[in-house]
Parts: structure tokens; C-alpha cells; sequence
């Protein structure tokens, strides 16, 4: 754990997440002055982009309550570090301390405190590097437009050590619940910090008070789980043949083997490609939604089926056994279109996120449908997005709390980065934010645009994301009141040569959505860039 350095005359940030948005946040609100402190679950900044050869539990079949996050999954062993027996508790007001004996079982625990990410081990980029930066560091001289995971990861973490974030990270901290004093002065943030002992772990509970908050946990951490007849039941039965896309880490487990993907997104795509010629067969199932890859993308090995209707056990009794390495799943998917596929091995479930953030329990509902999230929640029963959101970053009932990577469908380490230093600025007094009733017309003007959903944070249309940008820098600098107009001192955006390489990336994809205008696949990313 990091030594912090503390300066209680300055103002106090949290940041939640050291994954490319975290990174950027504290170095630029480092870079203006505040006192801050990052929390991270994992060993090592890098978010998405670190590589774990283990692989996180399972998410409930289906997953519906989006106020759990994947702090809550299927354990692999008896372990309970949340709420633990008094015995095992030193307990003072504001550090509590307990013990947990692992033996053998110290990596599993670890997994199941901090679970491992969506990197898979030939996970790449699919926007070029010239793109995928943040304005506090190039890529190294002679870098590849197209890199492995491990490069990636170097750039975030590179980021992360020149700017001191690492500094003042508490690596390996979970933060468990983020919430406003009684007097509302101050947000208390409670974590639970796991350190290794010759014997096992121990967890220590803290409790810090901060003047402001900034999310920054990402999009990828609760799988969506579809609630899809016989699906629960085969994973009941077989549990190691049905997998989320999150748990997915190579080929090899399924070669000459039959698959099935669900989910038409850029985590299905890749998955295709990696079995391309390791498997015996590939079906690739999609809804047909607006955000489906083309056929075109898959490799020949692929097939492309319908929805899925129903998964189906066999009665014969000879059946009941657990299959052996080799054998297909005694059973049937039933596809919508009346089609039967048999003599499937494995099923992996790119079926996407569920929007969460299990620390702010308060801002969640599992009940409300998504037309009712009043003027205070941020997260409704269906998990399909952030509400009550000023341009997707402060939160319009208290804006000392922010988000940063809620949109989708975006050149994400640059936009990210965009919002980081909007944050920055304004968190420093930098830039004033409107009033909380223009804010609020604003968020109820796009609600009517754009509708409720994933979609309403997707900047994939034409011009959408160029836009977002410019209007964050132009109103940014509009209210900067120690930049005095200075051009030093105000915010930049897109440059030239960035602008130029965007426009580059998007006519060589052009034309790969027909209908849908010009958009790239690069604007479809679920998770790569």
C-alpha cells in the first residue's frame, strides 16, 4: 500500500478506479493542485488492459440487480470478507480489522476480493495508437497503430507513474460504500483494504472523508446475464461449459470443439476470431439490434444464427452426467426462427455490462424501471445507463460527485481524458458549472432526443463525439476564471493531426454499416480501446 502524501488545507478527491479514466483524473487534478487519492481493488493500475490468467466468478444466471455490481458472484471457496464473525474483528471507530486463514486457497480469495478483468491474452487495439492517447503522454516513438494488450498496458501505467498517480494509489482496496456525512459537509468513503500474511490475509476496514468524489470504475465489471428459458438451469448443471465473455481467456480450451457466442458486439467478433480455426464449429447468435457487427466482419468458420429461444436438457437418463472433456452438453438450443443446434461444447456469453456501481447503494434502485428514476438515482432496475448526469460527468443533485467513462462508443482514452481535465478544472474552481436548474434542462432536453437506454450515452452518430468535445472545451474555458482568456491556459481540444487520423480511420470504415451512416467499428467498440 502507497504512502500518501497528505496536504489538508488543500481541497480532497477521491478517485475510484485506476483504469485509463482514473489515471487521467488524478494527474489532472494533480496538475491543478488538489490533495488526492486513488482507490484500486487490483495490484496495478491499468484497468480493462491488465492481463489475468485467472478468471473472475460467475455472475448470477440471470444478473438483475444491478446495485450488487460483481462484488456479489459465485464464490469458488467459504469465504466472507464483508461481514465477517466478531471474533475475527479489532475494532476502533474508524479501522477494523480482521483476519482470514487462506492456505491454499490465497489466489481465489484474492479473486473473489478484486475480480479479475475482461483482458483476454490476445486482446488488441482496434483504434489506431495515433487516437487511443491522453493528452499527458505520447506513445512511445516507432509504436505500431495496432499493439498487443501488454503495450496498452504499459501506456496506462507509464501514464500513471510519470504524472504520481501511482503515489497515491491504495492498491488493493475495495471501495465498499461512498456516501454524504450527516451535515453533508463531506462525502465518507468506507474500504476494505486486503494485505497478504504468511498465513492468509487480512482485511482492514477504514473510513476517509473527502470534498468531493469522482467515479471512475468503468463499464466492464457486471456481466449481463439474459434471462433466457433452460439458460439458468444449463448452468446449474454444467457450470464450466457456460462462461461470460468477461471469463473468457484463449482458444485452446475449445479446440475441435463446438461453440456457441451470443451477442452480436466487438467481444463476439473477437471471440470468432480467436476460435477461427482452433474450434470444429462456431455459431454465432444475435438479436438483430442496432448495434449488431456485420456478418461480413465474422470469420467463414462462423455462422450466424438467430436469437436464442430456449435452452433444452435431454430426458434420457443416460444423460444426466456431467459430460466429459470431449463430449457435447446432453441437450438442445432452440433458436426464435424454429432452428435446432445440438452437439454443442461450450457457450460463451458476450452479452455485455450491466451499469453499476455497488458503492453508491443509495443511487440505485433494483425496482424502478428506467422511465422513473425521480431527480436522484443513477442507476434503475434495468442497468442500461447513468441517469441524472450533467454532459455524463457530475452528478446534477450534488455535483462534488463525477463520473468519468460513461460514454460508449467513443475513442476512448482521448475522450476520457477530455472529461478528466473538465473535472479537473472545475473541481479546482477553475470552471464554474451551470446552475442545477440549467443543468437540469439541459439533461431533460437530451432525455427527449435521445430516449432512455444504452443509447442515450453513445456518441456513435456522425459528429457526435467531435461535438461532445467541442462544446465541453468551449464552455470549460468560457468560465475559467484564472485563465483570464489566456490561450496558455485554456483548455485544447482535438488537434489537427488527431482530427486527421479520426477522419482516416473513419473512411476506411466506411461502408461497413449500411443504413446507418458514416460509423466505424472502431465507434462500435464494447471493449477494446
Amino acid at each position: 500500500m502507497s504512502e500518501l502524501r497528505s496536504q489538508p488545507s488543500r481541497q480532497t478527491v477521491a478517485v475510484i478506479g485506476a483504469g485509463i479514466s482514473g489515471v487521467c483524473t488524478a494527474a489532472h487534478l494533480l496538475k491543478e493542485g488538489l490533495s488526492v487519492t486513488v482507490f484500486e481493488r487490483s495490484s496495478i493500475a491499468g484497468g480493462i488492459w491488465h492481463y489475468d490468467d485467472r478468471v473472475p466468478g460467475d455472475p448470477p444466471y440471470p444478473s438483475n440487480t444491478p446495485s450488487l455490481g460483481d462484488y456479489e458472484v459465485s464464490q469458488r471457496g467459504q469465504f466472507s470478507f464483508v461481514t465477517p464473525p466478531s471474533e475475527q474483528r479489532n475494532e476502533t471507530p474508524q479501522n477494523q480489522t480482521f483476519r482470514v486463514e487462506a492456505n491454499n486457497h490465497l489466489s481465489d480469495l484474492e479473486a473473489h476480493f478484486s475480480p479479475p478483468g475482461p483482458c483476454y491474452r490476445g486482446l488488441r487495439n482496434n483504434v489506431p495508437t495515433n487516437l487511443m492517447k491522453s493528452s499527458l503522454g505520447q506513445w512511445p516513438e516507432g509504436t505500431e497503430p495496432v499493439v498487443g494488450q501488454r503495450d496498452v498496458e504499459n501506456y496506462v501505467q507509464g501514464l500513471a507513474e510519470v504524472h504520481d498517480v501511482n503515489n497515491q494509489t491504495l492498491f488493493h482496496t475495495r471501495v465498499d460504500e461512498v456516501k454524504k456525512t450527516h451535515d453533508g459537509s463531506k462525502w465518507e468513503l468506507r474500504s476494505v483494504t486486503l494485505e497478504k500474511e504468511e498465513l492468509g490475509v487480512r482485511f482492514t476496514e477504514r473510513l476517509h472523508l473527502f470534498d468531493r468524489v469522482v467515479v471512475a470504475s468503468g463499464h466492464y465489471n457486471m456481466p449481463r446475464i439474459p434471462d433466457i428459458t433452460g439458460l439458468k438451469e444449463w448452468k446449474t448443471r454444467f457450470p464450466a461449459r457456460i462462461i461470460h465473455s468477461k471469463q473468457y481467456r484463449n482458444p485452446q480450451r475449445y479446440r475441435d470443439q463446438n461453440v456457441v457466442v451470443l451477442g452480436a458486439g466487438v467481444s463476439a467478433l473477437d471471440i470468432c476470431r480467436e476460435l477461427d480455426g482452433v474450434v470444429n464449429k462456431v455459431y454465432q447468435s444475435a438479436r438483430g439490434g442496432q448495434f449488431d457487427l456485420p456478418v461480413s466482419l465474422l470469420p467463414s468458420s462462423t455462422r450466424r444464427v438467430p436469437e436464442i429461444a430456449s435452452f433444452i436438457l435431454d430426458d434420457d437418463e443416460r444423460h444426466q452426467h456431467f459430460p466429459e472433456d470431449g463430449q457435447h452438453i446432453p441437450g438442445k438450443i432452440a433458436l426464435k426462427d424454429g432452428q435446432v443446434l445440438d452437439k454443442i461444447h461450450h457457450v460463451v456469453m458476450a452479452t455485455g455490462y450491466i451499469t453499476s456501481y455497488p458503492f453508491l447503494p443509495h443511487l440505485h434502485s433494483d425496482t424502478a424501471p428506467i422511465t422513473e428514476p425521480g431527480e436522484y438515482l443513477v442507476v434503475t432496475s434495468d442497468g442500461n445507463m447513468a441517469h441524472n448526469l450533467h454532459k455524463d460527468i457530475f452528478y446534477i443533485p450534488d455535483p462534488t460527485l463525477a463520473f468519468v467513462g460513461v460514454p460508449y462508443h467513443v475513442v476512448t482514452f482521448s475522450l476520457f481524458d477530455f472529461q478528466a481535465q473538465a473535472v479537473a478544472r472545475v473541481f479546482a474552481g477553475r470552471a464554474k458549472l451551470p446552475s442545477q436548474k440549467l443543468m437540469r434542462h439541459e439533461y431533460e432536453r437530451r432525455v427527449l432526443e435521445k430516449g432512455l437506454g444504452r443509447g442515450f450515452h453513445s456518441l456513435h452518430q456522425e459528429g457526435k463525439e467531435l461535438a461532445y468535445v467541442r462544446e465541453l472545451v468551449e464552455w470549460v474555458n468560457e468560465g475559467d476564471v484564472h485563465g483570464e482568456g489566456r490561450n496558455d491556459c485554456n483548455m485544447k481540444g482535438h488537434t489537427e493531426e488527431w482530427l486527421a487520423g479520426y477522419y482516416e480511420m473513419k473512411a476506411k470504415t466506411r461502408g461497413l454499416f449500411p443504413g446507418r451512416g458514416v460509423k466505424s467499428v472502431a465507434e462500435d467498440t464494447t471493449l477494446r480501446n
